[in-house]
């Protein structure tokens, strides 16, 4: 008899009067069972101890035994049926589309959202640019400019691997006995970082003046330690080997006595011809100057590229009008580096060995 007025009671209302009939079976099976055991105890299991769970609810209801479950536990948690307030419309999009999407984001990383909104269609599911950036932003998949590093091929990459390998295990005293040098561009009006500025729609006002190829640059070339940083000299024309030396003879050692470096002081440069000319490599021997072997295509490994980026925007500020004013900006801002900001980067090189080594030898953030 209760089961046909159940069924009656669903074909008037499927959802609703379902929910109702399944709660008060609920509770009165649960009445039944309690005056029968003569207990007042309501445990998570009641319903299966009355010989009346899920089960026989789903086959008397002729329903699936979730949606049982289903209702059951809502009404154990919120005491009601109804339809609870939800956040907001639901996604467009399936559980197994949003899927599909973060997984193609992952695998192809210089993918478009245009691109991933026309695969998305083509599978039946029609959304905007925006909808698809705000499933990958919810999985932590921001865009991101591309980092630009060195072509790295796989002879460079074994080179990478071994030098970091090779000297993972060396103390800290060995890396304040070496002097890093190397030399680098600067551009009168070169400074391509990001200005945000507040301005109406449409306007052209505060705009950022840039000339042809940077408005001229000079060539300089440094060298600095743990103890701070060495001289900073500007390259007249072009760099050859000769000049090179030149630059060492009238430069290195000055530099090295001035951070107090021991004559058995280590000289970093990278793998530049000029710098491996057979003559310059003789001159070294000459001067009884350890060299220390470098991996080609290793800025990364240089902590002196971190004080040429603190060094370029530092000069830029000081806004120079001609390059003598460029040239005089830089050994000033060159000369105010800290000795505690390069003992850092020197204290941290393990870092760096570390980040190469679980590259395998690529690239690293460095």
């Amino acid at each position: 008899m209760m089961i046909n007025t159940i069924h009656l009671c669903v074909i008037k209302s499927p959802y609703k009067c379902t929910c109702t009939v399944i709660v008060s079976v609920v509770r009165q099976k649960r009445r039944e069972h309690h005056e029968e055991q003569g207990t007042h105890q309501a445990g998570p299991r009641y319903c299966c101890k009355a010989g009346f769970g899920y089960k026989n609810i789903s086959q008397a209801l002729n329903i699936p035994r979730s949606t049982v479950q289903a209702i059951i536990l809502k009404w154990k948690e919120y005491q009601t049926t109804a339809n609870l307030p939800r956040p907001g419309r639901p996604s467009k999009l399936s559980a197994h589309t949003r899927r599909r999407l973060i997984r193609d984001a992952a695998k192809r990383p210089m993918i478009t959202l245009d691109e991933l909104q026309r695969s998305t269609a083509e599978v039946g599911d029609s959304v905007h640019r925006t909808t698809i950036s705000r499933i990958l932003h919810k999985s932590g998949l921001y865009g991101r400019v591309a980092r630009r590093k060195p072509f790295l091929k796989d002879i460079h990459k074994k080179c990478r691997l071994k030098f970091a390998t090779s000297h993972l295990g060396d103390t800290p005293n060995m890396w304040k006995k070496v002097l890093w040098s190397d030399e680098t561009k600067i551009e009168l009006f070169g400074n391509n970082a990001k200005r945000y500025v507040w301005r109406k729609s449409n306007t052209a006002e505060h705009t950022i003046p840039t000339v042809k190829h940077g408005g001229g640059s000079i060539m300089v070339w440094a060298c600095f330690s743990s103890a701070g940083t060495g001289k900073m000299v500007k390259i007249d024309g072009k760099m050859d080997g000769a000049k090179y030396r030149t630059i060492l003879e009238e430069n290195l050692m000055e530099s090295a006595k001035d951070l107090r470096l021991v004559l058995r002081f280590v000289f970093q440069q990278d793998n530049d011809p000029k710098h491996k000319a057979k003559s310059t490599m003789e001159w070294f021997k000459n001067k009884h100057i350890q060299v220390l072997e470098w991996p080609s295509q290793s800025p990364d490994l240089n902590p002196i590229e971190n004080l040429w980026k603190e060094l370029k925007t530092a000069v830029h500020k000081c806004s120079p009008s001609n390059l003598t004013e460029l040239e005089l900006f830089c050994k000033e801002e060159w000369e105010k580096n800290s000795v505690s900001r390069c003992a850092k980067l020197i204290e941290t090189y393990p870092k760096r060995l570390t980040a190469v080594i679980t590259a395998k030898g690529g690239a690293t953030k460095y």
